[in-house]
């Protein structure tokens, strides 16, 4: 078949017009990551919780269920999940089953079955279940991981009492309390994964045997690597709150003692500390009070119903006060429990719960605020605060800095919105406006893996 001049343009013209749509099409279908969402409720006999997963699209954030999930979670109640450097292993904390029916704050009556469960990640972005593993203390909430991944560490309401005994030797000379919380410390093994305990070289049992955990203050509430420094955050509205120091080795896990003790904050409500770019910032779920005329201050005369306090880090764990002090969160937005520094350091964000015993579903928000890179003062980002789901629990970014995500307990749903580069403004992912990603069951955590291959 012979084809002349114009003929020819035509069939090129195709073909380019193939070769474009094609390319869309792939484009279209790119996952830039995988996000992970825990849950606890779950219809199968054994009450485990579950892990839900999706697979996010590189050009509107759109979120499409991996297939083969959600799957068990290996234990009751997961709370917390952690992805190592390289993205081969997740590991998630399963905080049981209080027989009390509390919150497993209780050193007497200690929750059952918690766990923390190993799990491969498959390339298309599937979860194995490996192996299992168990921490030395009671009521393990918290769980995080060096940099490296090479250590691995999980934070426990009560630490164990000695043998024969309700209360800890270890505590009592560390805190002057005969109970305490702990912090228990793991080496990953690179090639498999597994954990194996990391004994406290600095402090031992009353039997005089290196302990098998990290003493840390009574009633612990969140803890956070901060560089070279593990910084826990203790406290009751009773006695105050209280962050305690440990220095952390890369080289071998262990956490020392610092030269600076407890650091007492003069605050009663605390309910988080995070670290991001060289900051630390703790949340307050109590009032802070702007007077009129305040100098240097950006926000409007008034009183806010929780603040976040700003910190840098000195030497040996020490906190210092940021310039411009306590930063009120919006006057809508109640009992903030996650914030999240973005990846360029320009803006923070944090997500507040709400207080149900107001009215369901209510007051809940995400709070943006934008950094000044010569002082880290926070001052509010326009358009501020910005919907999200009933109870968030979580923010996280995806790999691509696009888009941030939060898991929802309150109303078991996922809420995606795309960040504003110039402005850090939050705006619903597209064709996505009011209609969060439901999931199985309250959801409590939520991350993020950028290897998809």
């Amino acid at each position: 078949m012979k084809f002349r001049k114009f003929g020819k343009a035509l069939l090129m013209s195709a073909i380019s017009a193939g070769a474009v749509l094609s390319v869309t099409s792939c484009v279209q279908s790119y996952s830039v990551g995988f996000l992970y969402v825990t849950g606890t409720t779950t219809a199968q006999t054994t009450g485990n919780g579950i892990i839900s997963g999706f697979k996010i699209d590189h050009n509107t954030g759109k979120l499409n269920a991996i297939n083969g999930m959600p799957i068990s979670s290996g234990g009751a109640n997961p709370v917390r999940a952690v992805l190592l450097s390289g993205a081969r292993f997740l590991y998630v904390l399963n905080r049981g089953v209080d027989p009390s029916g509390g919150d497993c704050k209780s050193a007497a009556t200690p929750c059952t079955g918690s766990n923390i469960v190993q799990f491969s990640v498959g390339g298309n972005g599937i979860l194995t279940a490996q192996e299992t593993f168990y921490t030395e203390g009671n009521n393990p909430f918290r769980i995080f991981a060096d940099s490296s991944g090479s250590f691995l560490y999980v934070l426990d309401h009560d630490a164990p009492p000695d043998a024969g005994s309700t209360t800890s030797a270890a505590c009592m000379s560390q805190f002057g309390t005969p109970n305490c919380g702990d912090i228990s410390a793991f080496k990953v093994d690179p090639a498999t994964g597994r954990l194996s305990h990391l004994l406290n070289a600095q402090v031992t049992s009353s039997s005089g045997q290196q302990l098998a955990y990290f003493p840390v203050q009574a009633n612990p509430i969140d803890v956070i690597l901060a560089s070279s420094e593990v910084l826990t955050l203790s406290g009751t509205p009773a006695t105050g709150d209280t962050v305690f120091p440990y220095a952390f080795s890369q080289g071998n896990g262990q956490l020392s003692i610092s030269q600076n003790s407890l650091q007492a904050l003069n605050i009663n409500q605390a309910t988080a500390i995070q670290y991001g770019d060289g900051d630390v910032y703790i949340l307050d779920n109590e009032p802070l009070t702007i007077a009129t005329g305040a100098p240097g201050t950006v926000f409007p005369a008034g009183t806010y119903p929780s603040q976040i306090i700003p910190y840098t880090v000195g030497a040996g764990g020490a906190l210092q006060a940021a310039t411009g002090g306590p930063v009120p969160i919006d006057v809508t937005e109640t009992n903030p429990l996650f914030l999240l520094p973005e990846s360029k350091g320009k803006w923070v964000y944090v997500a507040a719960e709400g207080n149900l015993a107001i009215t369901p579903n209510a007051l809940s928000g995400i709070t943006g605020y934008v950094i000044d890179t010569s002082t880290h003062q926070l001052t509010p980002m326009s358009g501020s605060p910005f919907g999200t789901g009933a109870g968030p629990q979580c923010l996280v970014e995806d790999p691509s800095d696009q888009f941030l995500y939060t898991a929802n307990f309150n109303d078991s749903t996922v809420t995606g919105r795309v960040i504003d580069q110039n402005s850090g403004v939050l705006s619903h992912l597209p064709g996505t406006a009011n209609k969060p990603y439901a999931v199985n069951g309250p959801a409590t955590y939520c991350l993020v893996d950028g290897r998809t291959s």
